[in-house]
């Protein structure tokens, strides 16, 4: 199929959109989107005075379109794991005793068929970025699945951008110089690769975390950290993190996925970590659906918390947020399909998100937030790949409902849905 030089009448979210774009009932009017060359030339107000479309012009009539997703979280490693495990106990900690007992199965061509899988069903839903992280458990012995990860990332190139995250232990950074073995090591992968490391109360120590972000400062590497993953008050590693960040003037990016302990934290000690996040380079990235499986999980009980972090209170203090998919098919989650519009679905729901097309779908978009010094100025399409994805049932009320159903464009040419019905007739 040809790819369209307009895509006419296109619904685009208000965050997408310049302050001065007119609206029309309350709404932003809709959109006409001409292609070039496989990138977006330009975005304008469409008009009823507008004449009728070029002949190899789509007339999408108000049809939601969003730029291609970042999959900011997730563990293609662990993925498509569940279904060989027998029973798998409560909560986070038994969901990592059922991972460990899995891991005498995996083998390289294992990893990568799971793994590819899990590729190509974000591919498929209209993701262009993944970052995925990848269990590292021993001090000298790079994981099984890590070079995987990194031929994978070669293999999927111009497709799909996949960055490897080392999920390591905290107490293994608490030598400081082998801190910075592991920091090299992760250097030495590619450009592709993340420092990361678990931080929780059953493993706390704020001298590993400081050699942690010290040698990824030497090493010139960004940091992904899953932070108190739990629901204990007690709980101090998001803000030591931004207290250390400060200290030692960190010039990278760190991105700190869960931080479920904030919601159950006194208001003003939840508040004065997230003024002190507010003030580092930090991102932070919601994982609903996992939380909402292995916070406050017990046999037999229905869970009392929803065990999601307070994403209102970070992003009115301008902290780049994202929603991201995390476990697929594997003990953490039963559920999932690597399509974060799911884990927004769900964050709408739980969290109680107004206008989650208008407002919060760009915390499915912004992949300059994952980067070093993420972008000021407004979003625009203009200039950028026209990778895009149109929701063909949905409507900008009721969506993520209805979303399953869509058009997935990479660089103007369809690779996934049926856009028969914005054909030229």
């Amino acid at each position: 199929m040809m790819a369209p030089s307009l895509l006419g009448n296109a619904r685009l979210p208000r965050w997408l959109l310049p302050l001065d774009w007119p609206q029309r009932d309350g709404a932003p009017v809709l959109a006409h989107i001409a292609l070039e060359g496989g990138r977006v030339q330009s975005v304008r107000p469409a008009s009823t005075d507008d004449a009728a479309l070029p002949a190899d012009g789509w007339d999408l009539a108000g049809t939601l379109v969003l730029p291609g997703f970042v999959d900011a979280h997730t563990h293609l490693d662990k993925a498509f794991t569940l279904p060989r495990m027998k029973q798998v106990q409560p909560g986070l900690l038994g969901a990592i005793d059922a991972m460990l007992n899995d891991r005498v199965h995996w083998s390289a061509g294992d990893v990568h068929e799971r793994a590819s899988r899990g590729l190509q069903w974000a591919w498929e839903c209209g993701t262009t970025h993944v970052r995925t992280h990848v269990d590292w458990w021993e001090p000298d012995t790079v994981p099984l699945a890590w070079p995987v990860m990194a031929e994978l990332a070669q293999e999927w190139v111009g497709k799909v951008r996949l960055e490897q995250v080392s999920l390591i232990k905290l107490p293994l950074f608490e030598d400081a110089a082998q801190a910075m073995r592991l920091a090299q090591q992760v250097k030495a992968t590619g450009p592709q690769a993340v420092l990361g490391g678990f931080v929780h109360s059953t493993n706390w120590s704020e001298n590993a975390l400081r050699n942690l972000l010290v040698s990824a400062q030497a090493c010139d590497l960004d940091v992904d950290l899953h932070v108190d993953e739990e629901l204990n008050p007690a709980a101090v590693g998001l803000q030591t993190t931004a207290r250390i960040l400060h200290e030692i003037g960190f010039e990278g990016r760190v991105v700190c996925g869960h931080i479920c302990a904030l919601a159950a934290q006194p208001e003003a000690q939840a508040f004065a970590t997230l003024d002190a996040v507010a003030r580092a380079p930090i991102t932070v990235v919601s994982l609903p659906a996992t939380n909402l499986l292995l916070q406050d999980a017990v046999t037999g009980r229905t869970p009392r918390l929803r065990g999601i972090t307070l994403v209102k209170e970070a992003r009115d203090r301008g902290i780049p947020l994202l929603f991201a998919s995390d476990n697929v098919q594997d003990p953490f989650c039963r559920l999932g399909s690597f399509d974060p519009v799911e884990a927004l679905g769900t964050a709408a729901l739980v969290a109680q998100l107004d206008e989650p097309f208008d407002d919060w779908s760009q915390a499915l978009c912004r992949g300059d937030w994952l980067q070093r010094a993420p972008a000021t100025a407004a979003p625009t399409l203009v200039g950028a790949k026209a990778d895009l994805v149109l929701f063909t049932q949905a409507d900008r009320h009721g969506w993520p409902s209805r979303s399953a159903t869509r058009v997935v464009l990479r660089e103007g040419r369809v690779t996934h849905g049926d856009a028969t019905p914005f054909l030229p007739r």
